[in-house]
């Protein structure tokens, strides 16, 4: 081709402002055209927005450089995703020029489209949570707490569950392996063996948590149900008697207050247990349930194909029976289950498998908890690209500013972990990190749970030492699969370099119990077992204890804005600068050390790129060493397979 063209989306002098925009918001975007046949071209901008396409002509500068075309327009009134690519006209015929995010190629077909999200500009996100740091903790597997007011442990109290007659086995020993088959009289595997964690346990470890740093711990669920992850809610209004009691709930969120901590509770509305209160498929509770009659108050909650055997159910798990939503009756109970817990003290909710709630019962739940109180954060349970995820019905509205506040951010412990275990490189990994803040609103974006595994997800650890994939092993496979010591420790090496980013990025980072200590595990229920107190890992867990006190007391790391730079393959960088403050945090994935040069005109995508200044001299948070910068440049030896965090 006898033209040359150049746009990046995520650099200030091609798009402006950078990122995602206000409603109304006056925007520009510009395209630079090189070589003899470009001033003879023709461009025009195709923009897509509330379900039209628009042609925008634009205005044209000669410079030595080549020719600019830059073209204006507003954002839509209402928040929704705009659409656009150029079209450029040659004495050869017509070229197109496009990508989903960064810099774009020329074509003669078109193109993928630049994406820009428009959301309402009232939209804001709780700032506590912005600058936290996450605890995630499945219930039964943290701590066992002292006897409760009638003098009965967790054990005992699973009195409550028998009595009704359902099978319920406790491990005698808590540093055993977590059931995961069959038993002999079972047809299936079901998670009904317990640990014994509770709530008094929880809140008898706040001051360990507290030196952590601790500021929102986020509960895997705690009402009532028939399993030891009790996603398969027997009644919405009672505390798991395993667990304790609202009482103790209470307690628990009363004496978090005291260290300056908040409680997520974790939302799972999608669907209820067939065991409930509201199906009552073995007729357990005296309430009439959906499954028992037609006439039952919570019928119209289901769908019965076949009254009563055939019903639709979560991913066709016959014991987990889905609900309608938007039915009328259980919407109210939904915002009185809100308010209830909400009033003993919860300070957050997750959205389980919030992609597979309606976006108007989303907007339902956001509108009653901001009622109670604004601060109060609602995140979602979505493992893809929140902005642009789609369902039967279009694209979803989670980042427009009336649904969630934000997500669970796989996609940055997934682009982490596969940096680091040498599945992408740190130029991709940097596009991730540089398309994402592209394209989620500000608040969203900042709101972000930045987490590396989960209840649902292979233990970081066991990933970062070479551990299998999800699906490759079977459970039996799984039980008896072990990480040698070589494996492990070069696991836990890269730990801490993960970590180090997590805690260096703009949103909270999210700390899976026990991955501190240095827990392993793969694929659920292995991932979920016990928090190994007396036996815990002490330089991880110091290691993350240094890191909590840097970010609390650096508001830089929670405070400034960030960009992104990918050195070489090997070594990515994050710089984020607040109120004359600057920080640096680099990280060596290779076993080899590196000679590091760094620019500040190295920093170019992202709307704080124009603004990157090094300090004179900077000091690693973790290590203490002292960092100067010459000429607008830091030089420096990088170890292997090392982070610093160059605080000024």
């Amino acid at each position: 081709m006898s033209i040359i063209a150049y746009h990046n989306s995520r650099i200030l002098s091609c798009r402006r402002p950078q990122g995602a925009l206000r409603c109304l918001e006056e925007a520009a975007v510009s395209i630079l055209l090189r070589g003899p046949k470009a001033e003879k071209a023709r461009v025009l901008l195709r923009l897509w927005h509330s379900g039209r396409e628009e042609m925008i002509s634009g205005s044209r500068y000669v410079s030595t450089e080549g020719v600019t075309f830059t073209f204006s327009f507003s954002a839509p009134e209402k928040p929704q995703l705009m659409w656009y690519y150029f079209i450029i006209d040659t004495d050869e015929g017509r070229l197109y020029y496009g990508a989903r995010s960064g810099e774009g190629k020329l074509q003669r077909t078109p193109p993928e489209d630049y994406q820009i999200t428009c959301y309402d500009g009232s939209f804001e996100t709780p700032e506590w949570f912005r600058s936290s740091i996450v605890y995630q903790i499945f219930p039964d597997r943290f701590r066992k707490g002292s006897p409760d007011r009638d003098g009965n442990t967790s054990a005992e109290r699973s009195k409550y569950h028998t009595d009704m007659g359902r099978t319920v086995s406790f491990h005698d020993n808590w540093d055993e392996q977590p059931k995961y088959k069959a038993e002999q009289d079972e047809e299936y595997y079901t998670p009904n063996d317990y640990f014994g964690g509770d709530l008094r346990g929880i809140t008898e470890a706040l001051p360990y948590l507290a030196s952590l740093h601790v500021g929102t711990i986020y509960l895997n669920p705690i009402f009532e149900a028939v399993s030891n992850h009790r996603y398969n809610t027997s009644d919405y209004l009672s505390i798991d008697p395993i667990l304790g009691t609202d009482y103790d709930f209470w307690c628990l969120t009363e004496e978090a207050k005291k260290y300056g901590i908040r409680i997520m509770l974790d939302g799972v509305f999608s669907h209820t247990g067939d065991d409930s209160l509201y199906f009552n498929k073995y007729g357990r509770y005296k309430a009439l349930g959906a499954y028992q009659s037609k006439a039952s108050p919570y019928y119209e909650w289901y769908d019965f194909r076949s009254f009563p055997d055939d019903y639709r159910c979560w991913w066709n798990f016959t014991t987990l029976p889905e609900v309608n939503e938007l039915t009328p009756g259980y919407v109210e109970f939904i915002k009185t289950v809100l308010r209830k817990w909400t009033s003993l003290g919860a300070g957050a909710w997750r959205l389980d498998v919030a992609d597979e709630l309606p976006d108007d019962f989303i907007k339902i739940i956001r509108k009653e908890l901001k009622a109670i109180s604004p601060d109060i954060l609602l995140l979602g349970e979505v493992w893809e690209d929140a902005s642009n995820k789609t369902w039967e019905k279009g694209l979803r509205e989670y980042v427009y500013g009336h649904e969630l506040d934000s997500v669970m951010n796989y996609p940055f412990g997934d682009a982490v972990c596969d940096f680091l275990t040498y599945r992408c490189d740190a130029f991709m990994l940097q596009d991730m990190l540089a398309s994402q803040q592209e394209r989620y609103p500000e608040p969203f974006y900042r709101a972000c749970m930045n987490l590396f595994d989960s209840h649902d997800a292979i233990r970081v650890l066991s990933v970062l030492s070479g551990a299998p994939q999800k699906g490759t092993l079977n459970r039996e496979e799984q039980a008896e699969f072990v990480l040698s010591d070589e494996v492990l420790a070069l696991g836990k090496r890269r730990l801490r370099l993960a970590s180090s980013l997590a805690y260096s990025m703009p949103q909270p980072p999210c700390l899976y119990y026990g991955d501190e200590a240095g827990v392993t595990g793969l694929s659920d229920p292995f991932n979920r077992s016990t928090y190994p107190w007396g036996h815990e890992d002490k330089e991880l867990l110091a290691h993350y204890r240094r890191l909590g006190e840097i970010r609390t007391e650096n508001r830089v790391l929670t405070d400034g804005g960030a960009c992104f730079l990918a050195v070489n393959a090997d070594v990515i960088a994050v710089y984020r600068s607040s109120c004359g403050s600057s920080s640096l945090t680099i990280v060596n994935r290779s076993e080899s050390d590196i000679s590091i040069a760094i620019r500040e005109t190295d920093f170019r995508e992202g709307k704080l790129a124009p603004d990157v200044r090094f300090a004179q001299a900077y000091t690693d948070a973790l290590t203490g060493e002292r960092y100067c910068s010459s000429g607008c440049t830091l030089r420096f030896i990088l170890s292997s397979l090392s982070a610093i965090i160059l605080i000024k």
